[in-house]
């Protein structure tokens, strides 16, 4: 199949499937005489795999780790494991971190007047080099 027929077939981006050839997660894409890619359905498989990868927030390098443990037959399934819990952790710590900037924004913005008055507790907290020039509570950060 040509590339638009494995885009459609795998849910990936004709312009994806080139980036990620060009990064090595393909095999060597067969091409015709012309020059034109021929997927067939082991590679749109692949493709399936990058993507629910991607879909399940993995950074280049790790799908291309997993890859190599996919493709081994023989590979130990605690090695994935690993994988799989160390992205796990580093997403509780995305999610603890953008938990706490959420917070900080709600209360900034609960303090903020949202008027016609210049003075801003958000534009202040932004601005500050510590702690917030107009501050309804001195010499706090709101966290």
């Amino acid at each position: 199949m040509n590339i638009g027929q494995a885009a459609q077939a795998s849910g990936v981006s004709a312009k994806m499937i080139r980036h990620y050839e060009n990064l090595g997660l393909l095999p060597r894409i067969a091409r015709t005489a012309s020059g034109y890619r021929q997927y067939d359905d082991a590679a749109v498989h692949t493709l399936r795999f990058i993507r629910r990868s991607r879909d399940l927030g993995f950074g280049i390098e790790e799908i291309r780790t997993l890859l190599q443990l996919w493709r081994n037959r023989r590979r130990a399934s605690s090695e994935v494991k690993r994988i799989a819990l160390a992205h796990a952790a580093d997403l509780q710590q995305r999610i603890e971190a953008m938990q706490a900037m959420k917070r900080t924004l709600e209360q900034l913005a609960a303090h903020c007047h949202g008027d016609d008055r210049p003075q801003c507790p958000i534009l202040d907290d932004l601005a500050a080099d510590g702690i917030p020039a107009h501050c309804p509570m001195p010499n706090t950060r709101f966290r």
